[in-house]
């Protein structure tokens, strides 16, 4: 948990200072008696600002140069960037299709498949025994998957790539799906989901989005110990037989290797595999938040949680890029409106942070987010939703503007500054349809932005009657009511964590 400095004065360093003090101030005073005063305007002129003389050239031309792009007849994508620094090679397979595509009876399967993938092995070696195989060159597979995805990756050196990207494929192919490392695997998703009300950021957070998407929604739904233990085997391998199809495929491969041969190998064991089913697309009704006060009570915090959360917008919206030089001057750092007010200027707020969330393929969450001391609760509410009106009604300066694009776009090449970051974007943008000329276009895009835009998008989007507020803290020590919001009754949440018949009561109270 991050506080404010201890404002203390080092004693020894005040002594030092005072000593010096007295010295300055005689020196002074006999200088004072010699020397003409000058005014105080004439000393101001006369002083240098060296600082605003340093020339600041303009960004030069952004154009990374791509990885190699194939496509094979069976709709397997493959991107491959070479990079011979180090005698080392990586890949992943991405495959469409993850835990928002699976049914509501069975959430928390795709962590479960991840899991169990790797542990179990193949038909034709034990996982464990593939464990000490790697261990021993250094090397790694993994399986893993997501809210969109699963994936399979591999890491080894040079010499070593071609047995360990047989074994990687292997997996991928011929997976076992061992019931034992199922069991195991749901142990651990049990025991997380009954830990899951232990921190208190973790739990505002997730039921911020369950505001905004909806408890039931793809986007927001949590695992629960009934959901975990209905996953069976059987259902791992409907779930494999169902999404793992070239035309769901995208293979990237960064290192230590010549392109041409790595292509060869890379046709030589996905061309011959037939099609499958398409993966779903996205789809779905985005209303975002009901309106209102939410309050989640834990008494055994001093402190509050508080998120203000709307419906944001995805990165195919032209104005995405306006939305983005906007939310860098509401929140993007220490010098951002919601910082300089709420932390720097009030001190209501030990952190405090905002975003425009832009998703690729589905609208991201639009949130205002601090925390603060229990009876500061409402004050820091109200700063809060004075800083989202505020960007409304308040101008945008030429100064923010400009202070704004330069914090993105010089913060922007960094994450393209290696050949790793690059090939990571480019199967980003091939993962969910984007152009491949989308970042270069960014930088323009960015660049034309106009204070004029800002108030534009902002009267747009910023709705501060379709937000709401989600205060996760101790009621007892709140102070002032969250009624003094102005926004009805609070909405209480519960956090219970649904238990099985019996379970409850081997866990004990407080569960």
């Amino acid at each position: 948990m991050s506080r404010l400095p201890r404002r203390g004065a080092h004693p020894i360093r005040t002594a030092v200072f005072s000593l010096l003090g007295m010295t300055a101030l005689a020196a002074i005073s006999a200088q004072a008696q010699t020397t003409t005063v000058v005014p105080p305007d004439a000393k101001a002129a006369r002083q240098a600002q060296p600082w605003t003389q340093i020339p600041i050239p303009p960004l030069p031309a952004f154009h990374p140069e791509p990885p190699k792009r194939v496509e094979l007849k069976n709709g397997v994508i493959i991107l491959l960037e070479e990079d011979h620094e180090l005698p080392f090679i990586s890949g992943t397979i991405d495959i469409r299709g993850g835990s928002r595509d699976v049914p509501a009876a069975k959430v928390g399967l795709i962590g479960l498949y991840g899991e169990t993938w790797r542990t179990s092995g193949t038909t034709t070696q034990d996982g464990d025994k593939l464990d000490d195989l790697l261990e021993a060159k250094a090397a790694k597979v993994e399986t893993g998957g997501d809210i969109d995805s699963t994936s399979v990756s591999w890491s080894c050196l040079t010499k070593d790539e071609d047995q360990v990207f047989g074994i990687a494929v292997d997996v991928l192919e011929h997976p076992a799906f061992n019931d034992q490392k199922l069991q195991l695997a749901k142990q651990q998703a049990v025991a997380g989901i009954v830990r899951r009300n232990d921190d208190v950021e973790e739990v505002a957070q997730r039921e911020a989005t369950k505001l905004v998407f909806g408890a039931d929604s793809p986007y927001a739904r949590e695992p629960e110990i009934a959901t975990v233990m209905s996953v069976t085997v059987d259902d791992l391998k409907a779930w494999h037989a169902k999404t793992v199809a070239p035309n769901n495929i995208i293979i990237s491969v960064e290192g230590d290797f010549d392109s041409a041969t790595m292509e060869k190998k890379l046709r030589e064991a996905f061309e011959s595999l037939p099609r499958g089913a398409a993966s779903p697309k996205p789809g779905g009704e985005f209303a975002g938040p009901k309106p209102g006060v939410y309050f989640v009570n834990k008494e055994d915090v001093n402190q509050s949680n508080v998120w203000i959360v709307g419906l944001g917008t995805d990165r195919r919206n032209p104005d995405f890029y306006a939305l983005a030089v906007m939310n860098e001057i509401f929140s993007g750092g220490f010098g951002s409106r919601l910082f300089q007010q709420v932390r720097t200027k009030m001190g209501l707020a030990y952190s405090v942070s905002g975003g425009y969330g832009a998703s690729y393929d589905h609208p991201g969450m639009f949130y205002t987010t601090a925390l603060t001391k229990s009876p500061t609760t409402v004050t820091a509410t109200k700063a809060m939703l004075d800083e989202i009106n505020d960007l409304k009604t308040k101008p945008f300066t030429d100064a923010e503007l400009t202070s704004a694009k330069d914090q993105l776009l010089n913060s922007f090449i960094f994450r393209y500054d290696s050949k790793e970051k690059v090939l990571t974007e480019a199967t980003t943008l091939e993962f969910y349809g984007y152009p491949p000329d989308f970042l270069e276009k960014y930088r323009a895009a960015v660049e034309a932005v106009t204070t004029a835009d800002l108030e534009r998008v902002a009267k747009k989007y910023i709705d501060p009657s379709k937000l709401a507020v989600l205060v996760v803290g101790n009621e007892s020590q709140l102070g002032t009511p969250l009624t003094e919001l102005n926004m009805g009754q609070p909405h209480p949440i519960d956090i219970t964590i649904p238990m099985p018949a019996g379970m409850r009561q081997q866990m004990g109270p407080g569960n």
